[in-house]
């Protein structure tokens, strides 16, 4: 077959967008207990690792733009769970940080990731690697991301 190199099978991004798609939906029943979306979950990993930050830290930390972050935090703020304020030093910058509901659902959200990790079908070890491997190809996708190439230079 000429058309080879299009072949589904034969995309990076093919299993990437399946799995992180099967992966979104593995989390739904036990973040829904949380009452929290996955993006919305991600946010407060970033938030409960370290805050305050700052609304564009949160967005290189998840990979997303402000336009895509700002519906979440406000979303997030509506709940009672973030609260964001204008930074004292630089009145452009918002900073995020969790509200003590915000804080207190950490608790609960402490069981998530190994529940998700007893519903893999892979040894934990495997899980693990291919983590490390991910981690590794996203920070090298960055490093070639366009919009971050204001960073470069």
């Amino acid at each position: 077959m000429e058309d080879e190199q299009l072949r589904l099978d034969q995309q990076v991004c093919f299993p990437l967008y399946a799995a992180s798609n099967i992966l979104t939906r593995l989390y739904r029943p036990l973040l829904d207990e949380l009452g929290l979306t996955y993006s919305q979950y991600l946010v407060m990993l970033c938030l409960w690792q370290r805050s305050p930050l700052s609304v564009s830290e949160i967005g290189q930390a998840l990979h997303l733009d402000t336009g895509t972050l700002t519906p979440l935090l406000k979303r997030l703020e509506s709940r009672g769970l973030i609260v964001r304020r204008r930074a004292a030093d630089d009145e452009r910058r918002v900073c995020v940080e969790p509200t003590e509901p915000g804080m207190a659902l950490k608790d609960r959200a402490r069981r998530v990731p190994e529940a998700m990790l007893c519903q893999l079908p892979m040894p934990a070890e495997e899980v693990q690697a291919l983590r490390a491997h991910l981690q590794r190809f996203v920070a090298a996708l960055a490093e070639i991301d366009p919009r971050n190439a204001g960073d470069r230079d």
